[in-house]
């Protein structure tokens, strides 16, 4: 059985196609369900592309061990989600 439920089980766990795609199944028996509407639109707006991984900036992650680099890698971070 398909539920709002199982969707968010499935987000939860990294599964956001299925889950999508339970949010789109329970929307087409129901337009005005409000949760599912919801979760749809986080579960779209969140798969932006960024490509390939930086694999400096990984490299980077794993191993920094001061407080510039550190804030490097913020600075990346930052960068990605504006």
């Amino acid at each position: 059985m398909k539920t709002l439920t199982l969707a968010s089980i499935y987000e939860i766990q990294g599964y956001r196609n299925e889950a999508a795609e339970i949010y789109k199944m329970l929307l087409q028996e129901n337009p005005d369900n409000a949760e599912a509407k919801i979760a749809l639109r986080r579960l779209i707006s969140n798969r932006k592309s960024y490509g390939k991984a930086d694999v400096g900036m990984l490299d980077l992650f794993v191993q920094m061990d001061s407080k510039v680099e550190f804030n490097e890698f913020e600075r990346w971070l930052l960068q990605l989600w504006n």
